[in-house]
């Protein structure tokens, strides 16, 4: 198995945690993002958007970290290591839920704010704009409000129990709190609680050490 990508890149950085989640074996194939090399015939024809990461599993050829996510934690799934829960109908529809909301409701708002204030001065030597990031601010203090009401009843974001849901948070997140601006979470301590707690776990230690700032 092979992903394409670069270690710091977020959605490559979602993929990883899951292949050291389920304890998969894997190699990181690191793509040239300043030279082009993932915009070049030969990564096109991995995906054809050419965009990181992308992943082979033998003739298996897989673009898109939330799809590529779900196809590595069902390949390796164990009684230990369920991320989905697709023995339980309620259970993996709270998954299903929670797995949304991180792609539709979350990731909009924090991912501009993380762009604009570690992306661009950071690799880019830009100045961020400040109105992006004060606009996202608000977005996301209020999805942080749902998450806190959520968070206050489970433990986890799906339920009592650990899953790709959370998981599905890591990268942008871990970029956010490196930024003057992850001082946001200390408003939602249900959510700063939760957030402890999923990224004391071995295999968010091991790829955020991989990634941009660490």
């Amino acid at each position: 198995m092979k992903l394409y990508g670069s270690p710091g890149a977020p959605c490559t950085a979602r993929v990883l945690l899951c292949l050291e989640e389920v304890g998969a074996e894997y190699e990181l194939v690191t793509l040239s993002m300043p030279t082009g090399e993932h915009k070049g015939p030969v990564h096109l024809a991995r995906n054809p958007f050419g965009q990181i990461p992308a992943l082979e599993d033998g003739d298996l050829v897989l673009f898109e970290s939330r799809a590529i996510s779900r196809y590595v934690v069902r390949k390796y799934k164990t009684k230990a290591s369920d991320l989905l829960k697709e023995g339980n109908l309620s259970e993996s529809t709270m998954v299903d839920v929670w797995l949304e909301v991180e792609a539709q409701q979350y990731n909009p708002a924090i991912s501009p704010i993380v762009f604009q204030s570690f992306i661009l001065p950071k690799m880019r030597g830009a100045t961020p704009d400040q109105a992006i990031i004060d606009t996202n601010l608000e977005k996301l203090k209020k999805v942080l409000e749902v998450y806190e009401a959520r968070l206050s009843n489970s433990k986890y974001l799906a339920g009592d129990f650990f899953s790709l849901a959370d998981l599905s948070h890591f990268s942008y997140t871990k970029y956010l709190m490196a930024t003057p601006y992850g001082s946001v979470f200390e408003s939602y301590p249900h959510v700063k609680a939760w957030w402890d707690d999923i990224t004391s776990r071995p295999a968010f230690k091991k790829v955020a050490a991989g990634m941009m700032g660490s």
